[in-house]
């Protein structure tokens, strides 16, 4: 996995999620829907970022928690799409 692209992933969840609370950081495979971290509009929130920040185009069907629901699937999924290009 990047790690290049796990680092923009966290900071993302840190800033705008969490507000700079690095004692609330999920670890990587944790759900950020579970956890508390993210709701349904943040959802919105993280696929406006993966697509503008990192350039990565995302399907109305692929907004499901086996690419979104954590750092880690986020940065595997972009891993995934830039792959297949």
């Amino acid at each position: 996995m990047d790690e290049g692209v796990l680092a923009q992933v966290r900071g993302f969840v840190l800033t705008n999620f969490l507000f700079g609370d690095e004692s609330r950081m999920p670890d990587d495979s944790e759900s950020l829907l579970s956890s508390g971290v993210v709701d349904s509009t943040g959802v919105l929130e993280l696929v406006a970022f993966v697509e503008e920040d990192l350039g990565v185009p995302v399907a109305d069907h692929e907004t499901i928690p086996a690419n979104l629901d954590s750092i880690g699937r986020i940065a595997a999924f972009v891993g995934r799409k830039r792959a297949a290009t």
